[in-house]
C-alpha cells in the first residue's frame, strides 16, 4: 500500500462541510468513477480504489448518473452473436 499526501486549505474542508477522513473517502470515489467513465481502469479495480464492493460501486455510479456498462453497442453486438 503507498501513501499519498495532499495538501488542501482547510477553507475548503469547511466549504464542502467534510471532515478529513470524509474528503479522503470522496476524492477516491471521485477518482475511481472518473477514470472507470474514461475506460482508463476497469469496474473491478475502480472499486477497489474506491474502498466499495462491487454492487457498491455500481449504486455510486446510479447516483452520479454514469454508465455502468462501458462496452459500445457493436462490442455489445459482437459478443451477442460472435
Amino acid at each position: 500500500m503507498t501513501t499519498l499526501t495532499v495538501d488542501v486549505d482547510s477553507s475548503f474542508l469547511g466549504t464542502l462541510r467534510l471532515s478529513p477522513d470524509e474528503f479522503v473517502r470522496e476524492m477516491k470515489i471521485a477518482a475511481a468513477v472518473q477514470w472507470y467513465a474514461q475506460g482508463t481502469i476497469s469496474q473491478e479495480k475502480a472499486a477497489m480504489l474506491a474502498g466499495l464492493s462491487r454492487f457498491d460501486f455500481l449504486d455510486e455510479l446510479r447516483l452520479r448518473k454514469v454508465n455502468a456498462c462501458q462496452a459500445t453497442q457493436d462490442e455489445l453486438l459482437e459478443e451477442i452473436h460472435g
